[in-house]
């Protein structure tokens, strides 16, 4: 697939545009300079529309486009399980987990860890993450929009690696999280209008021009097993997804450690002005989950009549994007950037801000604000260098790169989500506890993961869980200390939320359950 002359000039003005309008929102006020809560929380400033544009930025990227529409193909409207659940576990996160970490005033949540437990959590968790976010996450962005780049506008991987870098590091390496935040509405509304339109062309197709109605009637008539929720036990997809535990199993883990207690992601939210707006801005992220997955599944689905015979599943999104006009093609492939850097913006932006609070501030206390913004920009930089060189012999291919980042991150899943949740809502909760849940997660998933190979991921990370969760009571209870000194007191924190929120919610539910009664 090539770009003609005006897709690739759609494409440079919105290169252009967007590093334009990041260095026009990341200006210093007159003799201001930024501080650490300007580089790393922009300010505390965040409305609640930039937080909820920049939560669905930071998330959506090349292994979501891509990777969604290939499992599309494949399974079917089933893999929207991801996408749904997270609207859902979004409200979660913003009622109940979201007041602590304010009332906290935290930048990071390694620093929550320390305040509740010491600083042996607190050093351990972020070694992790630092580790995680460099060598597994941003890697794989890199290596995933690389091929992304590559196969819809036949450039070298390389060359396509070194973009991607470069125009990450030169939209939000001198601004922060204020100049990823506001160019994130921008990218949002990119890869929405762009995936919509995408999809819109795919089903008027399949209507031959009847329109989407049309087309989806045709669709769901043609391949009614793509429509499908909830797989059954005979399904050559289940261990994928498997069964009823999408709904209440392990994916309640897996979402509420990726929403409620990942710094790439919850960094937005504790940049809001208040609790109220972040409430807005996370429902406001919950229903662009919502509608994720006609964006990123229903094309995939569309491609199985459209492009029955392509050699790998992955090859769906950029095949149909050969069914565009001139001109839209840029748009779309702007879309699938615009993805793909906004996370990579997001993402090096948490690194330099964990390493930057957690780490070196630790021990080089009582340095300037500006030499730590400084530190910020150079961590930064030196993740996105690190990653890039790191990227191939990592990934190798699309593949490989999925499953492990899944494998590597479910093995210490179940361990994270029970130390933060038996923080903040144990008061008998010990650092040993936190420190055994940690170590059991790790043991725990590599002994299922190669003795008991047959179990369904997501119900392996449900079952690590609930391990962990006895291991780190029984500890606790073993060491017999009592309610803990620097446990979260629970009546000191506000757990309304405003009627706007409510409504939301109650919005969100009823369209989930609308959703999986009609394709249960």
């Amino acid at each position: 697939m090539t770009l003609s002359g005006l897709d690739i000039g759609v494409f440079v003005f919105y290169v252009v545009g967007i590093i334009l309008l990041a260095t026009w929102v990341s200006r210093d006020k007159p003799g201001h300079d930024k501080n650490t809560e300007d580089y790393f929380l922009a300010g505390k400033s965040l409305p609640w529309w930039a937080i909820g544009a920049s939560l669905i930025a930071a998330n959506i990227s090349a292994e979501q486009i891509i990777g969604m529409s290939g499992s599309g193909y494949v399974i079917g409207l089933g893999i929207a399980s991801y996408e749904w659940m997270a609207a859902i576990t979004l409200i979660i996160v913003g009622k109940y987990l979201l007041p602590i970490f304010l009332k906290r005033g935290i930048y990071t949540m390694p620093q929550f860890l320390e305040q509740r437990y010491d600083h042996r959590v607190r050093t351990i968790l972020a070694i992790f993450w630092l580790g995680v976010y460099v060598f597994v996450n941003l890697t794989a962005i890199l290596w995933l929009g690389a091929l992304a780049i590559s196969t819809v506008a036949g450039v070298d991987l390389v060359y396509g690696l070194i973009f991607l870098g470069a125009f990450a590091a030169a939209y939000s390496l001198y601004g922060g999280l204020k100049a990823v935040a506001f160019t994130d509405i921008i990218q949002v509304v990119l890869l929405v209008f762009g995936g919509l339109f995408l999809s819109y062309v795919t089903l008027d197709t399949i209507g031959d021009g009847q329109g989407i109605i049309a087309g989806f009637a045709e669709l769901t008539a043609r391949v009614p097993e793509k429509f499908d929720m909830i797989l059954s036990p005979d399904s050559p997809y289940y261990k994928d997804l498997p069964g009823i535990s999408v709904l209440i199993g392990g994916m309640w883990i897996m979402n509420l450690s990726y929403w409620g207690f990942n710094q790439y992601i919850i960094q937005r939210a504790l940049a809001a002005k208040n609790i109220r707006e972040a409430q807005k801005g996370i429902a406001f992220a919950a229903y662009l989950k919502i509608l994720m997955p006609v964006i990123v599944v229903l094309p995939g689905i569309a491609a199985v009549i459209l492009a029955p015979d392509l050699k790998s599943p992955d090859q769906a999104y950029p095949e149909l994007m050969k069914l565009m006009p001139t001109g839209m093609v840029g748009l779309v492939f702007a879309a699938l950037v615009a993805a793909i850097v906004s996370s990579l913006g997001s993402m090096t932006n948490s690194i330099a801000t964990i390493f930057t609070m957690d780490i070196y501030s630790y021990y080089r206390k009582d340095r300037s604000q500006h030499h730590y913004v400084f530190v910020g920009r150079v961590v930064s930089f030196s993740a996105l260098i690190i990653a890039m060189i790191c990227a191939k012999p990592l990934l190798g291919n699309f593949d490989q790169a999925f499953q492990y980042i899944q494998e590597f991150t479910g093995f210490f899943t179940p361990g994270i989500v029970v130390i933060f949740l038996l923080g903040m809502f144990w008061k008998r909760a010990t650092a040993h506890g936190a420190l055994a849940a940690a170590i059991g997660s790790a043991l725990l998933s590599a002994l299922f993961y190669y003795f008991w190979p047959e179990l369904p991921f997501i119900d392996r990370v449900g079952l690590v869980f609930l391990l962990c969760l006895g291991l780190a009571i029984l500890v606790t209870l073993m060491e017999g200390t009592g309610v803990q000194k620097n446990a979260v007191d629970l009546k000191g924190i506000d757990f309304s939320s405003a009627r706007i929120f409510n409504i939301a919610t109650l919005g969100v539910i009823l369209i989930l359950t609308a959703l999986y009664a009609t394709w249960w």
